[in-house]
């Protein structure tokens, strides 16, 4: 499956117009007028991922095409609302296990991600417009194609989710190396949503204010950290276990 482009002012509006799922818009940072106020408009309207880029980016995503400043993509899969799949997993009964990624950019850790979490029964994967990766082929291949399997909501703002989630009474884990419980110490059978930060800066403090409770990965040597879909892997493994036993 190729990333389906679309090129120029009139293709990417009537995308919007059609209801075409987009996945993110690029405009040329240099862009003024009509055009640039037309598409800035309708991204902030249906919360559609938007990036200024120099010319010479839009030139090359479009093939040197004529695209008017303006290209965007068509997104592979079809987002979900949060608010429609927490309800829908109490209501069959089941313990919510949602996953949830603040910044990871890279598409080869969001398809080993995404692998990660459908293998270990994962509800959904929530994660923020701003700064996450984008769905394309290769995230696709790299995932084995899990990433087309489970559900996965993509919100304007992460820390509402976090609250949303709260107050439907799931517990919201981040990992921390400075926690005082390992990942084994905490209890993983209740209702969870684990949160998961970017490869190079992790979970901001914003987001560590926010969340429940912080946990750690017991290392056996001092080394920085983990890479993110490893350390995603053994967090979801472990609520695996957790959940086998009870």
């Amino acid at each position: 499956m190729k990333d389906q482009i679309l090129i120029g002012r009139n293709p990417v509006v009537e995308a919007f117009d059609s209801g075409v799922e987009l996945e993110k818009v690029y405009l040329n940072k240099e862009l003024r007028g009509e055009v640039e106020v037309t598409i800035r408009k309708l991204c902030k309207q249906y919360e559609i991922p938007l990036s200024k880029v120099p010319s010479g980016k839009i030139n090359e995503l479009a093939g040197n095409r004529d695209h008017q400043g303006v290209v965007a993509f068509i997104s592979a899969v079809e987002y979900q609302d949060l608010e429609n799949i927490l309800p829908f997993i109490y209501e069959k009964g089941e313990t919510p296990l949602i996953l949830m990624l603040d910044g990871v950019s890279d598409v080869r850790n969001l398809g080993a991600i995404a692998r990660s979490a459908y293998v270990m029964g994962v509800h959904a994967i929530v994660f923020s417009a701003k700064d996450s990766a984008r769905i394309t082929e290769y995230a696709i291949k790299s995932s084995a194609g899990a990433i087309l399997k489970i559900p996965l909501c993509r919100v304007k703002n992460i820390q509402d989710s976090i609250r949303y989630m709260q107050d439907f009474g799931v517990q919201v884990i981040a990992t921390h190396l400075g926690a005082k419980e390992t990942i084994s110490e905490v209890n993983m059978s209740i209702p969870i949503a684990i949160i998961m930060g970017s490869e190079d800066r992790g979970l901001g403090p914003h987001i560590m204010r926010l969340v429940d409770t912080q946990v750690i990965i017991p290392q056996a040597t001092d080394f920085d950290s983990l890479n993110v879909s490893i350390a995603t892997g053994i967090i979801l493994y472990e609520v695996v276990r957790q959940r086998a036993i009870q």
